[in-house]
Parts: structure tokens; C-alpha cells; sequence
């Protein structure tokens, strides 16, 4: 799916409609001394095997797309969800 770089849309806080850039979202990095993964390090250490063991199958084959619109006058983000898709062009 071809998406446009700018996008006429409304903003929250400016009240009305204004100019707004596209980008993809894109996950940050995860933090590795978070509460679960320091529970789930503990429970994989010694003989015990996978906690909740190791997905062997796929079950999706797309990821769901989020598109970050920011208003280019006050700098508000706004995420958008466009479901499953293959393949996200942004069009310059």
C-alpha cells in the first residue's frame, strides 16, 4: 500500500484540521533489566528447559502497520492503525 508523506488530518490539541508528516513506527529496543525479563532469566537458568517453551510454527505472515502522524504546527503525534498489511510504501 502506497501512503502519502503528508496527510491533511485533524489535530487534538491545535482543534482543527492541519498538515501532518507520515512516518512508520518502529519498536524501540527492549529493556533487558525490565521486571518480566529478570523473572524469565531467572526461571530459564539450571536444568528447567524453556519456561513456556519455544514456538515452533508461524501462525501470521504480515504484522499489523502503525503510521506516527505529527502535526507540523504544534508537533503533536498521533498513531493510526491500518491493520495487516504485506508492504507499506510512504510516497515522497
Amino acid at each position: 500500500m502506497k501512503v502519502p508523506a503528508e496527510i491533511n488530518t485533524y489535530c487534538p490539541r491545535c482543534g482543527r484540521h492541519t498538515k501532518h508528516k507520515v512516518s512508520l513506527y518502529k519498536q524501540g529496543k527492549a529493556r533487558t533489566m525490565s521486571w518480566g525479563q529478570r523473572q524469565l532469566e531467572r526461571k530459564r537458568r539450571g536444568y528447567g528447559g524453556e519456561p513456556r517453551g519455544k514456538l515452533r510454527r508461524k501462525a501470521k505472515t504480515t504484522k499489523k502497520i502503525l503510521l506516527i502522524l505529527t502535526c507540523e504546527e504544534c508537533g503533536r503525534k498521533v498513531m493510526k492503525n491500518l491493520g495487516r498489511l504485506a508492504r507499506v510504501e510512504i510516497k515522497r
